[in-house]
């Protein structure tokens, strides 16, 4: 036995260093790659378009906030480039959009000190200045690309610009354009005033739709629940069926907005249970936080919740831990490519997303059909700009507000919170879920034995949807 155990030792620690020596390599490549497809991209752009368009790669400009209007100066000159601050506010923009060292200086250390005050320079520091009106104005300061991207909402306005040359324009992409201002829903269930006890909002998480619930568990939900509760699964905004604006900057704010206008307005929902998968996880947070007497439960699946160490920056960490810059498991590399190559990543897209009809003939091809391909169309259908500020904005951006929505839910709310995680998520440790418990004494936690991010649903929905109806017959007593 102790042979076999040091010879395993041996093993995982040589595996460990060969992960380690091989991702610095495979990392540092794709580092110089992303470089070089920023100019192939603003060449193309210009060719294609006829205009320059702006990347996280720009500089950095600063930003002066006063009676709701953003004034920016640079070398000198100040302009205002946003006259409504109720649509969008700096806070909603990480700073992971444009902070995010290469591999090889983030370990050098001859540049501990230039990346120390880059960091300092790309986040959003506010200071307070008084001015001689008496008034208060808070100084920023943030990257030219939302400065370019604010300029198209000045007044608030929604222009729907046309998609970009590397996005799909099918009609099932481009549909909503011209006339639709809210997200695809999903109802079924129960009819409104005949039997319906309460409703039921799920939320898909990062690159998935509605199809993540209504292919799983609508189908095996009782006779009794279905004549019982509304059921909702809506795609995202930027994903699936729903509108995808290409002057969008996907924060948490407008992704909560289009579910409140889609849903809670449109069916004129008054109490609700919350069923939300990894990223929706956070949207259910602020939507309980928004909505406290509202909530009958929250039944949360592999929530991404990174409590930061004390003295680090909380988007920065997080960032780190969901995407590690690691070529094993896979998974993780999937999601380092998504997070920290804003150029690579719009090429798989430009690839996979923009020929989604395509690859989605060729598995039905592959397949005969034999196995539904929703998991597939889900992470077809969405656009670069939607997926690359979701995952920053969302995942990343909320990191320093989790503790204080968990908190809330602790102290405001009274529903029942019940968090199930897969024991084999690669992707989101089962300590992301105890953490959440941590900060929420009362919230059970169910890990479930040899499922991982996507198993936990995918493969044993007619048991969850058993323990679904349990928790919303418990809390509705």
């Amino acid at each position: 036995m102790g042979v076999m155990g040091t010879m395993r030792s041996v093993l995982t620690l040589t595996g460990r260093v060969l992960n380690e020596v091989v991702s610095f390599i495979v990392f540092s490549v794709l580092d110089l790659l992303d470089v070089l497809l920023c100019f192939v991209y603003k060449v193309a752009d210009f060719c294609i378009e006829a205009e320059w368009k702006p990347c996280y790669c720009s500089s950095a400009k600063e930003a002066i906030t006063s009676s709701g209007k953003i004034l920016v100066s640079e070398q000198g000159e100040s302009k205002i480039v946003c006259l409504c601050s109720s649509k969008l506010q700096l806070e909603d923009i990480s700073d992971t959009l444009y902070t995010r060292p290469s591999l090889v200086s983030e370990i050098s250390k001859s540049t501990v000190k230039e990346l120390k005050r880059l960091k300092v320079e790309g986040s959003m520091i506010r200071s307070c200045e008084k001015v001689k009106n008496g008034t208060v104005r808070s100084t920023f300061t943030i990257n030219s690309t939302i400065v370019e991207m604010l300029q198209g909402k000045i007044g608030g306005q929604r222009s729907h610009p046309i998609p970009r040359w590397s996005d799909c324009d099918c009609r099932a992409c481009t549909s909503w354009s011209s006339c639709k201002e809210t997200l695809f829903v999903r109802a079924e269930g129960a009819v409104e005033g005949i039997n319906a006890k309460e409703d039921v909002l799920f939320i898909h998480g990062f690159i998935s739709s509605s199809a993540f619930w209504t292919e799983t568990l609508f189908p095996n939900f009782s006779n009794a629940a279905k004549s019982s509760y509304r059921l909702f699964a809506v795609d995202l905004l930027g994903f699936g069926r729903s509108p995808k604006p290409t002057d969008s900057l996907y924060t948490l704010r407008e992704h909560v907005d289009m579910i409140e206008r889609s849903v809670l307005e449109t069916y004129k929902v008054k109490s609700f249970h919350i069923v939300a998968h990894s990223l929706g996880c956070i949207l259910a947070l602020a939507l309980a936080v928004k909505y406290p007497g509202s909530v009958k439960s929250l039944t949360l699946l592999a929530p991404p919740y990174f409590p930061a160490p004390k003295g680090e920056q909380a988007t920065q960490y997080v960032m780190r831990r969901i995407a590690p810059r690691r070529v094993w498991p896979l998974i993780a590399f999937g999601a380092s490519i998504a997070c920290w190559y804003e150029h690579i990543s719009r090429t798989v897209c430009l690839l996979i997303c923009k020929n989604h009809r395509l690859w989605e003939f060729l598995t039905k091809l592959v397949t005969r059909n034999r196995i539904r391909t929703f998991l597939l169309d889900g992470f077809f259908c969405h656009t670069h700009n939607a997926a690359w500020h979701t995952l920053h904005n969302i995942i990343c951006g909320t990191a320093g507000k989790l503790d204080g929505y968990l908190d809330a839910v602790r102290n405001q709310l009274k529903c029942d919170v019940t968090i199930f995680h897969g024991e084999d998520d690669e992707l989101l440790p089962v300590e992301c879920s105890y953490a959440v418990q941590s900060r929420i004494p009362r919230a059970r936690v169910k890990v479930i034995e040899k499922k991982d991010h996507i198993t936990i649903v995918v493969g044993r929905q007619r048991a969850f949807a058993r323990e679904l109806e349990e928790i919303w017959k418990k809390s509705s007593g």
